[in-house]
């Protein structure tokens, strides 16, 4: 199977009126255990790579074609996105490399600028067919997502949808990023009045510290792109000092990268299939 346009999964989704899993990818055993998760749970996924993952790689080109040829090689539906791009220059390379879909991230600029900036964003990229995601309000650090003041407006998001022209819009709604306890609670009210008022699709960051019930909730108030990183952090990091505790002379990486591979695989399948519930089937 080819790669996978970001639009044609989101598009299937809002359809379907299910949620759509878009995972981060850290390395490569990430993306492998990700994109063998979504083969054998028949979903669609989408891989994510964030700045700060191209930070620590020291660009993006490299891990971003290794998900590249992972997707074009697997019988899973796989996209490639670019999450939390703060950098126009790292939107476009990302375009020019392939990838569905970028996040132009530019919450934390004066209104004004944010609006310009996103624009030229969706400019660039929609003249290659790639869609955008952007953010209006704050998904911050642990605490910042639960301040006052820094949840998204319906009224400001329907305005920024309109003069920039984004295809999907992260949302701030009570979730917060890097939270390694799922004790998150989100505004579900406010999703439903962001869903009513605008005609592009919610997207949820900050899920790692969203329980499953509240998650589940949350898609059907009108969330449909969720994602997720943290969490499956824990559950590879977790496993390999397991193995190491057990198997304390092991040297050769291979030995306890691939079950921690295997545990974040199994708990990525375990979430789309959770995402992808629909009403019916849970009323």
């Amino acid at each position: 199977m080819t790669l996978t346009w970001t639009r044609s999964i989101i598009d299937d989704a809002v359809h379907s009126r299910t949620g759509v899993a878009a995972f981060n990818v850290i390395h490569l055993e990430t993306a492998e255990g990700l994109v063998a998760a979504a083969e054998r749970s028949t979903l669609p996924v989408i891989l994510q790579i964030s700045q700060n993952c191209v930070a620590y790689h020291g660009a993006l080109a490299p891990i971003a074609r290794a998900c590249l040829a992972l997707a074009e090689q697997s019988s899973a539906s796989v996209a490639l996105h670019l999450d939390h791009a703060e950098s126009e220059e790292l939107t476009r390379e990302a375009v020019d490399l392939g990838f569905g879909s970028v996040m132009y991230d530019g919450a934390t600029l004066p209104y004004g600028e944010n609006v310009a900036a996103t624009a030229r964003t969706v400019q660039y990229a929609h003249a290659a067919g790639v869609f955008v995601e952007a953010e209006l309000g704050e998904v911050g650090g642990k605490d910042g997502a639960h301040a006052p003041g820094v949840r998204t407006d319906p009224g400001e998001a329907v305005s920024f949808v309109t003069e920039t022209g984004v295809d999907a819009l992260a949302v701030a709604v009570g979730s917060s990023h890097a939270m390694t306890e799922r004790v998150a609670a989100l505004d579900l009210d406010l999703i439903t009045r962001l869903h009513a008022a605008l005609d592009v699709p919610l997207v949820l960051h900050g899920s790692s510290g969203v329980a499953d019930d509240v998650l589940t909730l949350a898609v059907r108030a009108g969330m449909t792109k969720i994602n997720v990183s943290t969490h499956l952090n824990g559950v590879f990091t977790g496993a390999v000092r397991a193995f190491l505790t057990a198997n304390p002379s092991v040297v050769d990486s291979r030995k306890y990268l691939a079950p921690a591979r295997d545990a974040l695989s199994a708990e990525a399948e375990r979430l789309q299939r959770l995402f992808a519930f629909t009403p019916e089937t849970t009323s």
